[in-house]
């Protein structure tokens, strides 16, 4: 436990996490004499992380200071490299995209707080809001990111394929026709990778707890940088339109109800959001 007042912080540092958060304190001019003036209160949402919000006085008493803490989650180096993601969300918050990263420690890092709303799933579907989804993923695209520029799609693939398969049992690799995976990877690269298809900075996980909007000034704000990657942008908007057919707050997160898909029953904010992003 690192810090205990309306809740607690499960780092495995959590010296370390009280000395940064001291040090942000300090920076903006808060002197924190006491850890218990801390107020510790855990956020919903995250998927593959726990997420705080943390409030403490400033030196005038009737204002109060407000960070983000993020604790990195166990076992998701099987889906992405985090020190990839770190160095992606400090360059992020370099080019003035998403929250500014304000401190680091052993097992996670110290956020603004973004005074905005997390999306909801019936908001992707809102044709105004995919509107203006689809400027901010303009922009997002046109990033210009330290690196190499390769496409990540078809790797990543395969390399998720070969971890279900050293970790499922036959019986579940057999369900899931883990066995044809490969085949079909390789159709799919042979068949999409074109040279005429625009290659951009993608975000790649594009759902709804992952997007944030300013009420007052309708402002978007992605966040949540973990599988962003060059990729082809056509897959960016592909993932994001079946994102709409998402909700991750039912007992079944992982089943897409295209019932509910955008131009199924009137409306497209699919084609707003094409439109949207092209003439951007």
């Amino acid at each position: 436990m690192a810090i205990k007042k309306n809740g607690f912080i499960p780092s495995s540092a959590p010296e370390e996490l009280k000395n940064v958060l001291k040090a942000v304190a300090s920076e903006w001019g808060d002197k924190i004499q006491d850890m218990e003036e801390f107020h510790v209160i855990p956020l919903k949402g995250a998927m593959t992380n726990e997420v705080f919000q943390i409030n403490w006085p400033t030196i005038h008493d009737d204002l109060h200071q407000k960070v983000l803490v993020r604790i990195y989650g166990e076992g998701v180096e099987l889906f992405f490299n985090r020190d990839d993601e770190i160095r992606t969300f400090e360059c992020m918050s370099k080019h003035g995209q998403g929250p500014r990263l304000l401190g680091r420690f052993p097992d996670g890092r110290i956020e603004e707080f973004i005074h905005a709303r997390t999306l909801s799933a019936a908001d992707l579907r809102d044709p105004e809001i995919s509107a203006l989804i689809a400027a901010k993923l303009r922009e997002f695209h046109n990033l210009d990111m330290p690196g190499p520029k390769d496409v990540l799609l078809w790797k990543r693939l395969r390399t998720w394929l070969g971890n279900a398969k050293k970790f499922c049992s036959p019986k579940d690799a057999k369900d899931f026709c883990l066995n044809v995976l490969g085949d079909e990877i390789n159709v799919l690269e042979k068949e999409l990778a074109k040279d005429y298809q625009e290659i951009g900075f993608c975000h790649n996980d594009l759902q709804y707890g992952n997007i944030m909007m300013d009420e007052e000034t309708r402002a978007i704000t992605l966040i949540d940088y973990e599988y962003a990657s060059y990729n082809p942008v056509a897959y960016d908007l592909a993932n994001h339109f079946c994102e709409m057919a998402a909700n991750y707050h039912t007992e079944t997160p992982h089943l897409l109800d295209y019932s509910i898909y955008p131009g199924v029953y009137g409306g497209a904010p699919e084609i707003h959001l094409c439109i949207s992003h092209i003439f951007r």
